[in-house]
């Protein structure tokens, strides 16, 4: 088993646990990898993403969901394609943590709404531009 895989398998223990607060944003993030964006797509999606983040004040704030910098990210980024990618990722997931009983709700829970997941993975994609 490779480094990569190994890494992951770490992460998914650790979520499991409990270890790393709500999993939903982590599992879309780790499902969001299946997800083809070009790089000029992201970065400028990102970019006016940060503008409305710095416009809502507190740019250090702790970001969710229904966040207008999240709500943007995602309408920005989605096509039909890219949220079938992300479907699939999830599926493949699922199928991954299927003997982790908690990423294995969490995984079933972002299968059933896949428009959840993909807001969910547009808050990951923020929250690591914000942390670079």
């Amino acid at each position: 088993m490779d480094a990569e895989l190994d890494a992951l398998d770490e992460l998914l223990t650790r979520l499991d646990a409990g270890e790393l607060g709500d999993p939903l944003p982590v599992l879309a993030y780790i499902a969001g990898q299946a997800v083809r964006i070009p790089a000029d797509d992201l970065n400028g999606a990102r970019r006016r993403a940060l503008l409305l983040v710095a416009a809502g004040g507190d740019p250090h704030r702790e970001l969710d969901v229904d966040d207008r910098a999240v709500k943007a990210l995602a309408a920005d980024l989605y096509t039909d394609e890219r949220r079938a990618q992300l479907g699939r990722g999830v599926d493949a997931l699922v199928l991954r943590v299927r003997e982790r009983r908690a990423a294995r709700e969490a995984a079933l829970f972002l299968a059933g709404d896949v428009d959840l997941a993909w807001r969910l993975f547009s808050l990951a994609l923020l929250a690591e531009e914000l942390a670079e």
